[in-house]
């Protein structure tokens, strides 16, 4: 009898551990906490004091979908797993590629876009720096930012080249912009979007990128119904064609 009881006991505290998962405690706060960079244009910047992009733009469509206020917490690359793990969000968007090692350390939303490492140059370096190889020689400064995977390609890549590191990744388009570095490791969204916006910026291995990745976003450890439901309303939202409109809107 006693056995019993212990195993309805476990059963019952198993179901209310359940009733406390992710999406029930956003549900009775009101709100969704969003954590983001807000420096990698196109997906997440700040203008005038508010965020901008395309994951921005997500965001806010989730918020709305489970009829919340959407909060945006500012994290960095560096510490973005760490926030995470602290409970400072419920949710990691804006640019973030899927890889193993933040797999480990959280769930991974369905992957919403395939791109490749790129570089960013002056618009007359164009025709140089075509290739991994021609970037990677003596003389030659690679800006990156620090904390995120283009720092990590590029540890991994760069033998030769110096490598100067940025806090910001604002930064680093700005700084090849004014001679300070001749090439920033970068992303095919955030090459093109330089390249048409910046009459003196060129991403030219866009079409031919030096690595294939996707993007996705970070949520916490373990929390299976929060995946489930981001999932779900990425999945609504390619049907319904909105994803296509905000890539339109603001991946370019």
């Amino acid at each position: 009898m006693k056995k019993i009881v212990l195993i309805l006991m476990i059963v019952i505290m198993s179901i209310s551990a359940m009733g406390e998962g992710r999406v029930e405690k956003i549900l009775e706060a009101g709100r969704i906490r969003v954590g983001t960079t807000g420096d990698y244009r196109p997906f997440t910047h700040v203008e005038d004091g508010r965020y901008e992009g395309y994951d921005i733009e997500v965001a806010k469509y989730i918020a709305q979908e489970l009829e919340v206020e959407v909060e945006f917490v500012p994290t960095t690359w560096k510490t973005l797993l760490d926030d995470l793990e602290g409970d400072k969000f419920d949710i990691a968007m804006g640019g973030i590629s899927r890889n193993t090692g933040r797999k480990v350390r959280a769930e991974l939303s369905r992957p919403y876009l395939t791109y490749g490492k790129c570089p960013i140059v002056r618009k007359e370096d164009a025709g140089k720096y075509t290739s991994l190889e021609a970037i990677d020689q003596p003389g030659v400064r690679v800006g990156i930012n620090i904390g995120g995977t283009n720092e990590k390609f590029a540890e991994a890549n760069i033998k030769n080249a110096e490598i100067v590191r940025y806090k910001n990744n604002l930064d680093v388009p700005m700084a090849v912009m004014k001679g300070e570095v001749d090439v920033m490791i970068s992303e095919t969204p955030e090459g093109i979007h330089y390249a048409n916006n910046y009459r003196e910026l060129a991403s030219p291995m866009t079409d031919n990128p030096m690595t294939k990745n996707q993007l996705g976003y970070l949520i916490p450890k373990g929390e299976y119904d929060m995946v489930s439901l981001i999932n779900f309303i990425m999945e609504d939202m390619e049907l319904k064609g909105v994803m296509d409109k905000l890539k339109e809107e603001n991946i370019r």
